[in-house]
């Protein structure tokens, strides 16, 4: 299956205007139906002064994930705000795999938990809350 056919709209549409991902090593794999999943090869640059991975690139697997899971219900969820919880250290070589699921959607506003694991082992667990961008036609509180 091609990655166009695993990527339902508007998530898809989402993901070929970013231009962040491929700076940052990210690939989606797939997002449908309230669920994703992102994959990041953490390479030996990508390690912080430890030398393990960095937790901003960890973040960035997860919150990736989560965008697309959110963006399949419909076009403009944004970030309003996440919580993660680093479990294990990320290694240079491994490849870091986050999965998302939308857990809580009402009107506006959605939850997303992610798990990133690396192979069996759980590296961190993210929860964001996002909310549907404003079009400019509802009205402001």
């Amino acid at each position: 299956m091609s990655q166009q056919a695993q990527i339902a709209e508007p998530a898809h549409s989402m993901l070929a205007a970013d231009k962040s991902l491929e700076r940052l090593g990210i690939r989606v794999l797939s997002a449908s139906e309230g669920r994703a999943t992102a994959v990041l090869q953490v390479e030996a640059d990508m390690a912080n002064g430890h030398g393990i991975a960095h937790g901003g690139y960890v973040f960035a697997v997860a919150d990736t994930a989560f965008a697309m899971a959110a963006n399949t219900f419909g076009a403009g969820i944004a970030t309003a705000e996440a919580d993660i919880s680093y479990l294990s250290p990320a290694h240079i070589g491994e490849e870091l795999v986050a999965q998302a699921e939308v857990t809580f959607h009402e009107g506006r506003r959605m939850i997303v938990d992610v798990l990133v694991r690396a192979g069996k082992r759980t590296v961190a667990v993210y929860r964001g809350s996002g909310r549907a961008l404003r079009t400019g036609t509802e009205p402001t509180m």
